[in-house]
């Protein structure tokens, strides 16, 4: 029972901290100190230990030796990773999605679209956006594949909440209308090279840091 109890403390206390990381709250470079957190959560360091190591497995912390946990940092090439597996799995599933498209989905993604540009913060384009993908692509019927771009969309976010935590431009997303468009009409094909090219515009501006620094910031706009 105490192993049990233990793990759920951890996976609770790794999904906070998993939180706070893709939000921005706490930024790359920055680091986790075991006692703080084991204070915060009232518990042992035993379940924050393991917490630890579930954000290393999400990719979200790296363990140095001798100087602790310290959540992860990215550079442009995991950007492009993410926005070329985000192109190829998420064309996969609108593929097999498209047969099962109804116009009430379609609508609800119009909607979700209009509300996207309309928002007036990064959060809540960033909820909206993730709301018309994940619409126009759940009739695949397919949940593991739905999980990993899931899991994708989640590094997205934290890129975009790095990259675009104040200034936010409220913007009209051509691309999300272009692909409802053609998934009307039927032409597949096209919505999904429109959904490829759109899912892989990073996006590039100068940030500065919580200590004052200026970094590069990159993130994928899609």
């Amino acid at each position: 029972m105490k192993s049990e109890a233990n793990e759920t403390i951890a996976v609770k206390i790794s999904r906070i901290l998993a939180d706070r990381i893709i939000d921005g709250t706490l930024e790359p470079g920055v680091k986790l100190r075991q006692d703080h957190i084991a204070e915060e959560f009232q518990t042992s360091h035993v379940p924050v230990r393991e917490a630890f190591r579930r954000l290393e497995a999400q990719g979200l912390a790296i363990s140095e030796p001798r100087r602790g946990v310290r959540v992860a940092s990215f550079d442009i090439n995991e950007v492009r990773e993410v926005a070329e597996m985000r192109a190829a799995l998420e064309v996969l599933a609108l593929r097999h999605a498209a047969p099962h498209m109804t116009r009430a989905i379609l609508e609800a993604a119009e909607q979700a679209t209009s509300e996207g540009d309309n928002c007036a913060n990064i959060r809540e384009w960033e909820a909206a956006n993730r709301r018309f993908h994940r619409l126009i692509i759940e009739p695949c019927g397919m949940p593991r594949l739905l999980a990993a771009i899931d899991d994708l969309h989640a590094a997205s976010a934290r890129f975009l909440f790095s990259t675009w935590r104040s200034e936010w431009e409220v913007r009209t997303d051509h691309d999300h209308r272009a692909i409802l468009d053609a998934l009307r009409k039927g032409d597949t094909n096209s919505a999904c090279l429109i959904l490829a090219r759109h899912v892989q515009w990073i996006g590039h501006r100068p940030v500065r840091t919580a200590s004052g620094k200026i970094r590069d910031g990159f993130s994928i706009i899609g």
